[in-house]
């Protein structure tokens, strides 16, 4: 599951190469996480958390874009790291992506405070 799912980001990548529309990726991740079923939903958890903490924008962007659209409270842990890790960072984006990670942690805290 884990390699089927980063060689489909792949494929959507190359099939994307042409368009214009940098959302799509993430759009089709997150519409293929929704017809997983559970068990696997479960295992894809474990790929989105290795995403988060990887040194690629982009593949942090589709983690965090599939991950605040299902509500993945597994990936939190890798979200609180990678929050701490940007309050480190030099990067000029970084301020901008700890503040997404960061609501995105509240809302998936409160998503299941609402759970309980």
């Amino acid at each position: 599951m884990v390699s089927d799912w980063d060689e489909f980001r792949w494929k959507l990548i190359h099939a994307t190469a042409g368009t214009k529309d940098g959302h799509e990726v993430p759009f089709e991740l997150s519409k293929e996480y929704g017809r997983l079923e559970a068990s696997d939903q479960r295992k894809v958890d474990q790929v989105l958390a290795q995403w988060v903490l990887s040194d690629d924008p982009t593949l942090r962007f589709d983690a965090l874009s599939v991950i605040g659209d299902h509500q993945v409270v597994a990936a939190a842990p890798a979200l609180h790291d990678l929050s701490l890790r940007l309050e480190e960072s030099n990067e000029p984006s970084a301020p901008y992506e700890w503040a997404k990670v960061n609501r995105l942690l509240r809302d998936l805290a409160s998503g299941s405070d609402n759970q309980s």
